[in-house]
């Protein structure tokens, strides 16, 4: 087992040696073709591989919790991409953004908070990181959750200018576990969000009292 455990990602980013960069869109968004080789298991390296890859930046996605009211505020909105396989592209969700140059994933944690659901966080709970597709684009989402008052969480929110239209709901924690199970809850960010909350509540709230 030990021997095994040894051989697990025995590369790093400099055993792939990218050959060119080209970009094929160039907007909100980018794509880029990858033209790489890498170094193979059994030894040696690869033939070219070609690989078009989404670059959309980074993001964050906060879960805010009440720990009086035992509630989460999530959040409701349409997503285009969802159509062609949901009864309904009105998805259940936790706040979530883009990071802008010069900005912290704690700061847009905040920003978003407040945009998107009207919320001030009091703290914040580093909980993981994850890439989102990695096969397709580049983007790295880093997950939190945010200590909030949602005693007067309600209301419809976001911003005009980018056509937002955001409603917000308080949601016992027991909901959204069963909202899970139910499949009304079926996008990865909300998803990763709550089932690492039900894992980890009490190492949260401890940290949380102490500081």
């Amino acid at each position: 087992m030990q021997k095994e455990q040894q051989n697990i990602q025995q590369f790093s980013s400099e055993d792939v040696e990218i050959l060119s960069k080209e970009t094929l869109y160039q907007g909100f968004f980018k794509m880029v073709k990858y033209a790489f080789k890498h170094k193979l298991f059994k030894g040696g390296w690869s033939g070219v591989v070609e690989r078009e890859i989404f670059e959309r930046g980074h993001a964050i996605a906060v879960l805010p919790y009440d720990p009086v009211l035992d509630e989460f505020v999530m959040i409701e909105q349409v997503r285009i991409g969802a159509l062609p396989t949901s009864t309904s592209p009105w998805l259940l969700e936790v706040v979530a953004g883009i990071i802008d140059e010069g900005e912290t994933a704690e700061d847009v944690c905040c920003r978003e908070a407040q945009e998107e659901a009207g919320l001030d966080i009091q703290k914040l709970y580093k909980a993981l990181s994850y890439l989102s597709s990695p096969g397709g684009t580049t983007e790295r989402l880093h997950i939190f959750v945010g200590l909030v008052d949602a005693s007067d969480a309600k209301g419809v929110h976001g911003l005009e200018y980018e056509n937002e239209d955001i409603l917000v709901h308080r949601v016992p924690t027991s909901v959204a576990f069963d909202w899970i199970n139910q499949g009304k809850i079926d996008n990865a960010a909300t998803l990763i969000a709550l089932q690492w909350f039900a894992m980890n509540k009490q190492l949260v709230l401890e940290k949380w009292s102490h500081d």
